[in-house]
Parts: structure tokens; C-alpha cells; sequence
């Protein structure tokens, strides 16, 4: 029994249970975020800011937890400092738990569909620390997969020592991932939709997570914010959508952000693929990885690490064109190489910073041709962001949610729903989440559910084609005149009427094989005295789902379809193999109109 049906059964201990569990992934995921933040704040200052020299700007809802140093720069540092971090993460990754390298976003969502929600312990804790060495010694990366596997983590761990269903466990598994990422980025709702619509490719959503996902993220967001302070990640000018032709504009955005995003994918899959191949040990990976990515930052240092904070200035229209350029093209190699070559990091924060720099430049461009129709340049930054993401994750409904409490701007939510959905549609092939399946029909989860689902949907009246037309026996056959019958025939199952015409029994050839090969009896019996007349059958309002099952129970391949009214008149019989095969057409075919 799973979730929904034991919160419907007015059991107010067992909703209390229930809720106690939601709560205390809340409390865990958000004490994870907290932890996870420190690190993180602790590792910009004693890696980037006293070894390297470089600050990178915080946004505006983010607080520094140490003074800066007077470290000047020194680039050539910060072009090894990647390198260093990679060795370091990857020896701890691929010594202790090869599963958490990559993003951990991935790696939770194929645990759903494919591990019985099961991640084993060790995971969080070694995600957690090669993640903030990773993203504090420059790697470009983002905090939500590995804040997303603590959470998804212990609710695994809870449903798993609490003896609890394999469905529970999903469900407690994913309510982490929404209440760790809700958290981190400060978006509670956002957090709790994308848990349930990270899994699919299609607009699909998982409704029994929800809920418990609700929870949790609330409770959360609630810790994260307790200790850091209440409010919104970025901040940003009360941006109002009120000129139509400002759509236009919106809409070469949202091609250029396809672009983008199908660009950033190929090549992150692509550099993974690239290091996947590589003949040398796993654990030196990373490190290579760095180096390039060192590269890289050593021209345009502001693609390392986070980059939030020059999102923020751009939302305030305080980046040139060419840096905005060079941020997003920049940041898609050092996301790559970061996180392709075995580093640990998620891709949520990347693909943010990604799409508001892309957004950001084709604001100024529109606002330096038509300033009339494109006024403020920053709103292509917010709805940039989402864009961007919706297409590159295939998750346009959180996705709107999560920029529009990131940025505390709930104004942009027309031309965000617009882009977001043209994204989405023109990206539906490409996904940042190999792990995601196309829609929950697909799932192993639901497997047999949806089947049972669709069989309950058809009648055995949609199959009168495939009913079976068979020869009936008289119930005073004799069974030495039914041999002959049986001779010169390939049925299986004989339907027998009495005298009146009327259905009443039927046998198979399974139950004649005593009475064949015995002599001198077959003079003696008539088809009364073999058939079954403990009558199971199916009329033509059942459904396949019914039919079946009775199929199922009595281990029979084929059944009798009476008349609705009276069962006394066969129609014929229906086959099990006749119905299968028809459900494969089916479903065949609803997968063809996808």
C-alpha cells in the first residue's frame, strides 16, 4: 500500500508517521544545504581568494561568511588550482564511490526508475565533499546535484531501514531531491514540481511526489534560511512585462537559447564521451579536466567557479556585450571539462548562468536597436535563464518557477511561460539528464501499472473481431463420435450446449487425455460427463483487464464471451494471446501519436 492510499484512509497515526518522515528529510536535506554552503564558503576563501587571489562576485542574496583577503591575483595559480581540486575529488570519488562522479541530479534519477530508489550510504558524504572541492578550487559546477543526493539519499536510507516498499522509498527518495535543491537555491515550490518533473522528458509529472516533496522542501527551505537569512538568491529590479511587441524580441531569444542549449549538450556529452575513452586511470581524469578548465579561466577567469555573481550584475544591466558572450560560450567548456571529465558538480547552476548571459546580450542588442519596444535589457536575463534551462533539462513548468522565486520576479512570468515553452518544444530531443525517461509509460516504475491502467480502458467488445468463432459439442455426445470430430480438427477448447442450445460447459483436450488412451470406455461416456460446468467467462462490457485476470487465475488460454443479457448464448471464445497482442498494438500506437 503506497502513500496516496494510506494518507486517504482517515488513519491519523499513520498520516502523522507519515509526515514525521517528510519533515525529517526536510530537516536533514536543509541541514545538508547548510553544511554543503559552509564548505563551500570556506573553500572560495582558503583555495580561490588566499591562494589564487580571486573573489568572484556573490549575488545579492548570498553573504560572504569570511573578509576578503588582499591576495592580488595570480593567474597562474588559479590555471592550476582547477587541476589540483580535479585530483583531489577524483581520488575520493573513485576510490570510495565511483557512482558520484558526473552530476548527481543524473545519477538520483536513474536510482528512481532503475535502483528501487536504493543509493547507497556513503554517497551523500562523498558527493558532499568532492563536489565543494571541485567547485571551490574553480571547477564550474552547480550545488543542487550534490545537495539533491543528500536529500534523495537519507530518504532512502529512512524508507530502507524503516523495512518500507520499494514505491515508498521512491517516493521518500525524490521528496529529497525536491527539499535538497528547493533549499539551495531558495525555492521551495520550484523545488518540490522539479522532483516530479526532473524524471520525465515529457511534460510529465510524478503527482504522487508532489506532496511529499512539498514538505520536505518547505521544511528545507525553512533550516537554509534560518541560518543564511530569508529571501531570494539574485536581486533584481521590479521588471514589468506590459509592450506586446516586446514578444518579438522574446522569440528570437528563445531560438538563439535552443541553439545555446543543444550546443551545451552535445558538448558536455561529448567531452564525457571523449574522457570515457581515455586508457588511463579514472582517478587522474578529473584532474586533466581541471587543467582545462584552469585554461580556460586563466583568459576569462569569470567562467570558473559559480558565476552568480555576474549573472547578478547583468540582471542590473552592468556586463558588456562581449563579456556576456564570452561568459556563456566560456562557461559551457568549463562545465564540460569540470564536470565531463569524472569532476563532481551539478548542471543546474551552470546552465542558469548560461542562459541569463545569452539572455542578457541579446537584451542589449534589442535595446540598442529598438530601446522603445526593449527597455530594460535585465528582463532578458531572468527569462534567459529559464529559457535556457527548460530546454537544456526538458522541464519548462518547475523551471518557470524556479527563476521567477530565484529572482523574486513574478512579473516576467508571461514571456518566461512563452520562451520556456518554445524551448521545449524545439529542444525535446536533447536532454542534460541522460537518466530521464520520455514519460512514465516508459518507466519500469509504472510498468505494470500503466498496463493494467490501459487494459482497464478497453472492453472485450473493442476485440469482437478477434472473438473466435468455435464448433460446439451436444452435451449426449458420445465421446467415441467426438473423436472423429477431434481428429480432423486444431481446437483447443470445446464449448457444449445442451439441448435447448444453450451454452453450459466446456472442456479441453488436456481434459479427454485420460478417457483416449483408455479402452472400452469411451462407449460409456458422453461430453456431459467431461466438460466444466463450474462456468467462468466474460461478456462483452468487461474489460481486458478483468478478462485477464480470470485467464490468470485458472491457468486457461482461452475463455467464453457470452451474451450480456443471457449467458446462456456463446458468442465464441477469446484467446489470451489474441488479447496481449492486441494491447501491444496499442500501446504501440499511442506511443506513435507521442
Amino acid at each position: 500500500m503506497g502513500f496516496r492510499e494510506k494518507i486517504g484512509s482517515n488513519d491519523i497515526a499513520v498520516a502523522g508517521k507519515w509526515l514525521f518522515y517528510f519533515i525529517l528529510i526536510g530537516i536533514i536535506a536543509g541541514g545538508g544545504a547548510v553544511v554543503f554552503h559552509y564548505l563551500c564558503g570556506l573553500g572560495m576563501h582558503y583555495f580561490l581568494d588566499l591562494m589564487a587571489g580571486f573573489r568572484p562576485e556573490s549575488p545579492a542574496g548570498e553573504h560572504i561568511l569570511l573578509p576578503h583577503s588582499q591576495t592580488p591575483l595570480n593567474k597562474w595559480i588559479l590555471l592550476i588550482l582547477p587541476a589540483i581540486g580535479g585530483l583531489i575529488s577524483g581520488w575520493i570519488v573513485y576510490t570510495f564511490a565511483p557512482e558520484a562522479e558526473g552530476h548527481g541530479t543524473d545519477a538520483a534519477i536513474d536510482a528512481y526508475h532503475h535502483k528501487e530508489g536504493l543509493i547507497r550510504g556513503r554517497i551523500p558524504f562523498i558527493k558532499t565533499i568532492a563536489s565543494a572541492i571541485t567547485l571551490t578550487t574553480g571547477g564550474s559546477g552547480g550545488r543542487e546535484g550534490p545537495i539533491a543526493q543528500i536529500g534523495a539519499g537519507f530518504g532512502s536510507f529512512l524508507a530502507t531501514k524503516f523495512k518500507l516498499s520499494v514505491r515508498e522509498r521512491r517516493i521518500m527518495m525524490a521528496a529529497g531531491i525536491g527539499a535538497g535543491v528547493g533549499s539551495i537555491f531558495r525555492a521551495p515550490l520550484a523545488g518540490a514540481l522539479f522532483s516530479a518533473e526532473v524524471l520525465y522528458r515529457d511534460p510529465d509529472f510524478e503527482s504522487e511526489v508532489i506532496i511529499p516533496a512539498g514538505i520536505s522542501s518547505v521544511v528545507a527551505y525553512c533550516t537554509f534560511c534560518l541560518v543564511f537569512g530569508w529571501g531570494s538568491l539574485f536581486e533584481s529590479p521590479d521588471f514589468i512585462f506590459q509592450n506586446p511587441w516586446e514578444l518579438g524580441p522574446y522569440l528570437v531569444l528563445a531560438g538563439i537559447l535552443v541553439l545555446t542549449a543543444i550546443f551545451y549538450i552535445k558538448v558536455f556529452y561529448g567531452v564525457t564521451d571523449l574522457f570515457r575513452k581515455f586508457a588511463i586511470p579514472n582517478h587522474f581524469k578529473p584532474a586533466i579536466g581541471g587543467l582545462i578548465t584552469g585554461i580556460i579561466g586563466f583568459f576569462l577567469p569569470y567562467t570558473l567557479a559559480f558565476g552568480y555573481g555576474i549573472a547578478q550584475q547583468a540582471i542590473f544591466n552592468q556586463v558588456a556585450i562581449p563579456t556576456l558572450i564570452a561568459l556563456a560560450l566560456g562557461k559551457i567548456f568549463t562545465t564540460s571539462f569540470s564536470i565531463g571529465s569524472g569532476g563532481s558538480g551539478g548542471v543546474f547552476g551552470p546552465s542558469i548562468v548560461i542562459g541569463g548571459a545569452m539572455g542578457g546580450a541579446v537584451g542589449k542588442i534589442f535595446n540598442l536597436l529598438i530601446p522603445s519596444v526593449v527597455a530594460t535589457p535585465g528582463s532578458f536575463v531572468i527569462v534567459g535563464m529559464a529559457g535556457f534551462f527548460a530546454a537544456a533539462s526538458n522541464t519548462p513548468i518547475s523551471t518557470i518557477i524556479f527563476i521567477s522565486e530565484m529572482t523574486n520576479s513574478y512579473h516576467l512570468l508571461l514571456p518566461s511561460l512563452l520562451v520556456c515553452s518554445i524551448c521545449y518544444l524545439l529542444c525535446q530531443r536533447f536532454t542534460i539528464y541522460e537518466q530521464q525517461v520520455k514519460s512514465r509509460i516508459d518507466s519500469p516504475v509504472h510498468a505494470g501499472e500503466f498496463m493494467m491502467d490501459i487494459l482497464q480502458t478497453i472492453k472485450v467488445a473493442n476485440l469482437r473481431h478477434l472473438i473466435k468463432e468455435v464448433r460446439c459439442v451436444n452435451e449426449d455426445m458420445g465421446f467415441s463420435e467426438f473423436k472423429k470430430i477431434f481428429s480432423s480438427t486444431k481446437q483447443h477448447y470445446f464449448p457444449v450446449i445442451n439441448n435447448n442450445g444453450n451454452f453450459s460447459g466446456i472442456f479441453s483436450s488436456n481434459d479427454i487425455r485420460g478417457i483416449i488412451f483408455t479402452l472400452h470406455i469411451e462407449q460409456l461416456v458422453v461430453m456431459k460427463d467431461i466438460m466444466v460446468s463450474d462456468l467462468i467467462y466474460t461478456t462483452p462490457s468487461e474489460d481486458l483487464n478483468t478478462t485477464l485476470l480470470k485467464l490468470t487465475q485458472k491457468n486457461i488460454d482461452a475463455l467464453p464471451v457470452v451474451e450480456e443479457e443471457d449467458p446462456g448464448r456463446l458468442i465464441g471464445l477469446i484467446y489470451r494471446r489474441d488479447i496481449i497482442s492486441f494491447y501491444n498494438d496499442h500501446v504501440k500506437k499511442i506511443k506513435d501519436h507521442k
